[in-house]
């Protein structure tokens, strides 16, 4: 159930904006969802620049759906501006900016809906609220995203279908 791994394409973040956790990784508990505040392509081009010191771990395209993988799931990627969340956590960045609700489409929502439920079957990751997070929830954080236009109640339901089919 769930467990089939959606259709993505790599696109790496460099080197210098993650942590390479080779040697051992803290079990991962939350998924942190996150809005670019910019474009698909300039979130993958900014984390594969070697100065940005920022990454996630996917990318999640509006207009179709389609997902980027920037870093490894078991690597530490630099999304959630908290070291402790970061090294227990995977980042999925979503195209788009907060105050536009057009951004959030329905193929985004079912995409990203898919890649969760995949990785709750590879990480266990409780599929619920307390687990799958917006970045503004996390503690120290003084982002917003991903808004109020962020519809949870739809994006959980859809997180928990897919997990069944």
């Amino acid at each position: 159930m769930g467990q089939r791994k959606p259709a993505m394409v790599w696109r790496p973040a460099a080197p210098t904006n993650y942590t390479d956790a080779s040697r051992g990784r803290r079990k991962v508990n939350r998924i942190i969802i996150h809005v670019t505040q910019g474009s698909w392509a300039g979130s993958v081009n900014w984390f594969a620049n070697p100065n940005a010191a920022v990454s996630a771990h996917y990318v999640v395209r509006s207009s179709d759906g389609k997902i980027a993988q920037c870093v490894k799931n078991q690597d530490i990627a630099w999304h959630a501006g908290n070291w402790d969340y970061n090294t227990r956590s995977i980042g999925i960045e979503h195209e788009g900016f907060v105050d536009d609700p057009a951004w959030f489409t329905e193929e985004m929502f079912r995409s990203s809906a898919k890649l969760v439920a995949y990785l709750h079957g590879q990480w266990g990751i409780p599929l619920d609220r307390d687990h799958i997070i917006g970045h503004n929830e996390v503690p120290g954080s003084s982002h917003t995203d991903p808004g109020e236009w962020w519809w949870w109640s739809h994006y959980m339901e859809l997180v928990r279908h897919y997990w069944r089919t």
